[in-house]
């Protein structure tokens, strides 16, 4: 075969083909190299270096980079007639996912978690490093078996890879205990998933943890707090052994707004009971503030205050944290006291309660119902006192309809029910927050700032701080990073960007004409924001100029001053 039907032929097989004169030129090549190699200004007569450089690899295998995330292979060369003279022919394939597997099975094979890869009829067909060490497997015979063949299940867990192959689901957080084909008995807590593509299942994974890791940090997390719970110094009394627990109180939740306050006196009021509340309040809104606060305004508060976040812990783990284990409960097990136990006679908050399994959330109504609790393993029923207080990030009844939260449950602990207001309904508390964080910051990192000056404050009312206060935190403590060390207020120019460019893209469009100053990006922005708050603060107001002045953190006369220079029209009501 001559070259040039070779290379007619090698194209139609998908591989790339570069003919090299004597002197490195090139001097023909094929539709698909073309392709992979992407030369704008054409391959013919290009040296070959410039075009492409093969790196030999350690195995012999010779790759080449060539573009951001595209690589190709070199490929082994028919013999041809017809060559010209002193030529030679280069094939090459598109190798970016053999590199791409490269890449990311070595990356497998660092994890400390273990990981199985099987295809879609459940056959093993990868193992990392530490699977292979944590199951004590010998690799090569196990690779290509049925996964229920080299893991026999015990009668209280399931095989889970096939069941996510069939009903293209994933088991997270899944306890397992099984012993493998070579006797060796071990207890994992797995997240297993299919493997999907254009609806076809192409196999499933699991990435398991040793469970004796787990419990290890456990019993460790579990100690330290019946340490700190009994720990007593000297001549003081049993309350300081829980002063490190809670950190805030009531007076420590600034704020100034009417929707606040009514939150304020509603929990003091809560407080004095030991009935359970409910607390929902979106992201950043500060409910671990107020669940501290009123359990430190109870009569329980100079007992223990515990928490935990239902959302940072597997299943199983919440399980035995929450209500405690025996002694050969499980592989390893060993007598311990549970949350719910360590907290009798003091407060227990459920954090983030919507992220807790339905399955738990029903023996969590069982201990709340009959004020008994029984550790896992155990026959015997202990009996505590324990006020509990939960936290959601989304609505109840919503959370309800998701199946996020047991309607029965949500009776038992929503006995009283609280929103905190996002801080975009309660604007009146920004400029106070700012003060506060500002003075705290100011200490901290050695300023000089005193306050924030009055566009940025503007642009601080008409922001909508999705992250509500320890957004607002996080940005002035942005702020207090990049502000001169010899400037005494926050401005526009000090924090960040993402939010001048969200007040920006909700400011009406700039005319097609401007003069110089309003072609300045920024001072449009702030000139624009300034109208747009100034009147919707004296809506908010009924047109009241002190309390107008007031909500802004303005004078009166700056406040006049601002309203005839926007050339706001309004009519005044009497202060």
């Amino acid at each position: 075969m001559d070259y040039r039907s070779a290379m007619d032929y090698l194209n139609e097989c998908m591989l790339g083909a570069l003919l090299i004169a004597e002197d490195k030129r090139i001097l023909d090549f094929n539709e698909t190299a073309d392709q992979l190699l992407v030369e704008a200004d054409g391959l013919k007569n290009k040296p070959l270096d410039l075009v492409v450089k093969f790196i030999p690899m350690d195995s012999g295998v010779v790759y080449a980079n060539v573009g951001f995330g595209r690589y190709i292979k070199q490929c082994p060369t028919p013999d041809l007639e017809n060559m010209p003279y002193g030529s030679r022919l280069i094939v090459f394939r598109d190798a970016t996912k053999d590199i791409l597997f490269e890449m990311l099975y070595k990356m497998v094979n660092k994890l400390n978690e273990s990981v199985v890869l099987c295809d879609e009829y459940s056959r093993i067909l990868m193992m990392n490093e530490s699977a292979v060490a944590m199951d004590s497997l010998p690799k090569k015979k196990v690779l290509g078996m049925p996964v229920g063949s080299v893991y026999h299940m015990h009668t209280d867990s399931i095989l889970a890879i096939p069941k996510v192959i069939e009903e293209k689901k994933p088991i997270l957080d899944l306890r397992q205990r099984y012993k493998t084909l070579y006797g060796k008995d071990v207890d994992v807590v797995s997240s297993n998933y299919p493997v999907v593509e254009g609806g076809a299942v192409l196999g499933g994974f699991s990435i398991l943890q040793d469970w004796s890791q787990i419990d290890e940090l456990n019993k460790r997390i579990i100690d330290l707090q019946s340490q700190l719970l009994n720990k007593t110094a000297p001549g003081t009394s049993h309350k300081a052994g829980h002063a490190l627990a809670v950190t805030f109180g009531f007076n420590d939740i600034i704020h100034a707004s009417p929707a606040m306050s009514a939150v304020m006196d509603k929990c003091r009021q809560v407080a004095k009971s030991d009935s359970s509340v409910m607390i929902y309040g979106e992201t950043g809104t500060g409910k671990e503030l107020i669940s501290q606060s009123i359990h430190g305004a109870s009569q329980r508060a100079d007992k223990s205050f515990l928490a935990i976040n239902c959302a940072a812990i597997p299943e199983n783990l919440l399980e035995s944290m929450l209500f405690g284990t025996e002694k050969g409960a499980y592989t390893g097990a060993e007598r311990r006291e549970g949350l719910f136990e360590q907290a009798t006679g003091g407060t227990l908050l459920l954090d983030e309660l919507n992220s807790m399994n339905i399955t738990l959330q029903s023996k969590l109504l069982r201990v709340l119902q009959d004020g008994v609790v029984r550790r896992v393993g155990g026959t015997t029923e202990i009996r505590v006192d324990v006020r509990v207080l939960s936290n959601l990030n989304i609505p109840p009844y919503e959370a309800i309809r998701q199946n996020k939260l047991r309607q029965d449950l949500f009776y038992r602990l929503g006995v009283v029910n609280i929103t905190i207001p996002p801080l975009r309904d309660r604007k009146e508390d920004i400029h106070l927050l700012t003060s506060h964080f500002i003075h705290q910051l100011s200490k901290k990192l050695l300023r000089n700032v005193s306050d924030i000056d009055a566009a940025t404050l503007e642009i601080f009312l008409t922001y909508d701080w999705p992250g509500n206060v320890r957004e607002l935190h996080h940005a002035i403590e942005h702020a207090m990073n990049v502000v001169p060390a010899d400037a005494s207020l926050i401005t526009p120019a000090h924090i960040p960007e993402h939010i001048i460019h969200t007040v920006n893209s909700h400011l009406p469009v700039a005319p097609a004409v401007a003069s110089p100053e309003e072609s300045l990006p920024l001072q449009r922005i702030l000139n624009d924001t300034e109208c747009r708050v100034l009147t919707k603060a004296l809506y908010d107001n009924a047109g009241n100029v002190t309390k107008t002045a007031r909500a802004l953190g303005l004078s009166r006369q700056n406040l006049q001053y601002r309203l005839r220079k926007n050339k706001i029209a309004f009519l005044p009501t009497e202060d």
